[in-house]
């Protein structure tokens, strides 16, 4: 472990223990500096105020947490910037491997740059995306600020339910990065290609990751659910070319041995997260799992996409191309007929 990231977790620690102490007390306000200057300047308080050119705002990647968590935070934080009216700080991600892979970055200001420009860079305290009360707060913490060189983040972890609304947006930052070069997608182009995602043992960089026996009960799914979703997709889709399949899992491809009779089935266990999650979003239909890590790459995906209606993020209500499934496997066939028909 590096001193820096030694560092880190122990100021990470103090903080998440003072937050964890106050949080339901009437002191939580107190422990944040941009509250403390809201007090000081509450005659400049407006929570209808405007943004000057000098106000940032991002989200902090839990830098503890898989990719497909960590770009939920960053998405609640260019998602917040966007509704603030403010200029995006981006946050670096847990690796420069994922940082040059999805080059999110690129067209952002990064955090380094404005503490080089001495921007003041604080934290706000929690807020709920459904809470108008929270969020006038907030507002009002940040309007005290107009006139300063400032950029703000919410608490780690602030939740954002609709992501799919900033999801051409991370197409195009995804799109335009140097390393779409080194993607190598196997994908054939005369085919038809169809990616499932099954979500088993948790692996971040390379090590295993253990779950609470509820963590892993809200997230399972067994293979009966995803053979029942393919055999569906399979009766009702015809894309006029053959059908490719692949699986992508930690599961060894001897779990999943039933799928192998359902024609051209690749298992891709070996291939690592960076070029499964690009296959993700290449796929012409993407089968997801309760996983961050098939949600982000479905946001991106322009193809079908067929989920699970029961997950904590949001589903656009009026977009054909996502299709959703119950927790039985079954979904709306009739759905995935109609864009095989226009």
């Amino acid at each position: 472990m590096t001193y820096e990231l030694f560092t880190f977790k122990v100021k990470e620690r103090i903080w998440r223990y003072i937050v964890k102490l106050t949080i339901k007390t009437p002191f939580y306000h107190y422990i944040f500096k941009s509250y403390w200057h809201y007090i000081f300047h509450e005659g400049k308080a407006n929570e209808n105020f405007t943004p000057t050119k000098e106000m940032y705002y991002g989200a902090r990647p839990n830098r503890f947490a898989g990719i497909g968590h960590q770009m939920a935070n960053w998405i609640d934080g260019y998602h917040w910037a966007s509704l603030l009216g403010m200029k995006h700080m981006h946050m670096h991600f847990s690796n420069q491997k994922w940082e040059y892979f999805l080059d999110f970055g690129n067209g952002s200001t990064p955090i380094e740059t404005l503490r080089k420009q001495k921007y003041k860079i604080r934290r706000l305290p929690f807020f709920s995306e459904n809470n108008p009360t929270e969020i006038a707060l907030v507002k009002k913490i940040m309007s005290t600020y107009v006139g300063e060189k400032v950029a703000f983040w919410p608490p780690q972890d602030h939740f954002y339910r609709d992501m799919y609304e900033v999801g051409k947006e991370l197409r195009q930052r995804f799109d335009s990065s140097p390393a779409r070069k080194d993607d190598h997608i196997e994908y054939d182009k005369n085919k038809f290609n169809i990616a499932i995602h099954v979500r088993r043992v948790v692996v971040i960089d390379g090590q295993v990751i253990k779950e609470s026996p509820e963590q892993h009960e809200r997230r399972w799914l067994a293979n009966d659910y995803y053979e029942k979703v393919l055999k569906q997709v399979l009766e009702n889709i015809n894309p006029g070319k053959p059908i490719a399949i692949y699986i992508f899992s930690t599961g060894k491809p001897e779990e999943f041995a039933e799928f192998s009779k359902y024609g051209e089935v690749h298992f891709c266990s070996s291939m690592d997260e960076y070029r499964s999650f690009a296959h993700l979003i290449y796929a012409d239909l993407l089968i997801t799992s309760k996983s961050s890590f098939s949600y982000k790459p479905a946001l991106m995906n322009t193809g079908i996409k067929v989920c699970p209606r029961n997950f904590w993020h949001g589903y656009p209500q009026n977009d054909p191309k996502w299709i959703l499934c119950e927790n039985d496997g079954s979904f709306d066939t009739h759905k995935l007929q109609a864009l095989f028909k226009q």
